[in-house]
């Protein structure tokens, strides 16, 4: 009989597939760590350490400068449970799978996905290199070479560089760049999809997601300077003075400080461009306040080296894009190990009829009821996850 045919380990292999096809960012971003949970059977609130690369300081002369290099950590947490629930009938069980699957799977998963997804693109509030304008569409190749160039600053691989960016800048790039030393099947592809695609201006892929985030800039306050001098190597705080009361920084305003540039992570060498630091945590002040910031403060001759100078007292303050604003989108460049993904198998049900499956990093459980009542079958597929922003100077925000 044709409804035999359609099991749960059916249905739960489909929703895996289609769900890996369904996370434009999500599926181009580390997944590793996934196993290092699995081992114990983890829950929300269940974290793991992840080591990231140690820096060196080199030194010149015969003289052995013996240095703890202090091995950086960063922490994983399980924080998320998704699901989408199904509800149908004998009658639609019956279906072949891939009618199922275009009946009823595509369409629930496409939502589980973008509700994942859109969680993961929180994680460009953890990244302070941006490019672009502030409430213009990017639509020349030139702001993804300047992406590029923020990458390389950062002594990022040239490999396993993505970019994830909305429906209006996808539109604007395809548009701005269409036969622009492309080969004639890559502007081909681009004619027929609408996508730019893989295999781009040294991307692996630059894809489209409809769950890029918007970001909504504080009200801060005006004539933003620095308080004091600081000279303290890894500092994570600005103290600032402005003009205004009740002024508000967001999680994931960008400013750059008076002549404070970065520095290239291996030579610690100035790069010419001013350092841009993130807001980490939300402020309310009046006149004065201290901002928690990233990256931390490191001069050139520490091995974690960030900046060629402290912040001077006075120093002018510049917040990139207009206070009191919505709506600008956040498009990411990114090397695939800027951020992570970690999915987690959860615990087998003690009733009904249920199945699990893992690929690729990825993890469903697909957990079946029914009702003799109503002769109708309840179902719902869950995914149990946590995400981190890895190393963040791996990526860029790129402005809409």
């Amino acid at each position: 009989m044709a409804n035999t045919l359609l099991t749960i380990e059916m249905i739960t292999r489909k929703a895996l597939q289609l769900l890996e096809n369904e996370l434009p960012f999500s599926r181009s971003i580390n997944r590793q760590y996934d196993n290092q949970f699995a081992q114990t059977g983890a829950k929300i609130g269940s974290s793991c350490r992840v080591r990231k690369p140690a820096r060196f300081l080199v030194v010149d002369g015969a003289a052995m400068q013996a240095d703890d290099y202090g091995q950086e950590y960063t922490t994983l947490t399980i924080t998320s449970q998704k699901h989408v629930d199904v509800d149908f009938t004998s009658a639609e069980k019956a279906l072949s799978l891939d009618d199922y699957s275009e009946n009823v799977l595509k369409p629930a998963i496409s939502q589980l996905a973008a509700s994942v997804d859109s969680d993961c693109h929180n994680m460009y509030k953890d990244i302070a290199a941006s490019v672009g304008s502030p409430g213009t569409t990017p639509s020349t190749s030139l702001v993804l070479g300047q992406a590029m160039q923020k990458l390389d600053e950062t002594a990022t691989p040239r490999s396993m560089r993505n970019a994830c960016v909305n429906p209006a800048a996808n539109t604007q790039l395809v548009e701005g760049m269409k036969g622009l030393f492309n080969p004639g099947n890559t502007i081909s592809k681009q004619f027929r999809t609408g996508m730019i695609g893989q295999g781009v201006l040294g991307f692996e892929e630059i894809a489209m997601s409809q769950s890029v985030k918007p970001h909504t800039t504080g009200n801060w306050g005006t004539t933003i300077t620095s308080t004091g001098t600081l000279s303290t190597q890894g500092q994570t705080t600005l103290p600032i003075s402005f003009t205004g009361s009740s002024k508000t920084w967001k999680k994931g305003d960008v400013f750059t400080i008076e002549n404070v540039y970065a520095v290239n992570p291996q030579t610690r060498e100035s790069t010419g461009s001013l350092q841009q630091f993130v807001v980490t945590a939300d402020l309310t002040a009046t006149t004065t306040g201290t901002l928690d910031i990233w990256p931390a403060i490191y001069t050139a001759s520490h091995r974690l080296a960030t900046v060629d100078s402290f912040p001077q007292a006075n120093a002018v303050v510049t917040m990139v894009g207009t206070a009191n604003t919505g709506n600008y989108a956040q498009n990411l460049v990114y090397h695939k190990n800027a951020f992570t993904l970690a999915t987690v198998d959860l615990p087998e049900p003690l009733s009904g009829k249920w199945s699990r499956a893992s690929a690729n990093g990825l993890a469903l459980r697909v957990w079946q009821d029914s009702s003799i009542a109503s002769d109708r079958h309840p179902c719902r597929i869950d995914i149990l996850y946590g995400y981190k922003s890895l190393r963040p100077e791996m990526a860029c925000r790129l402005w809409g």
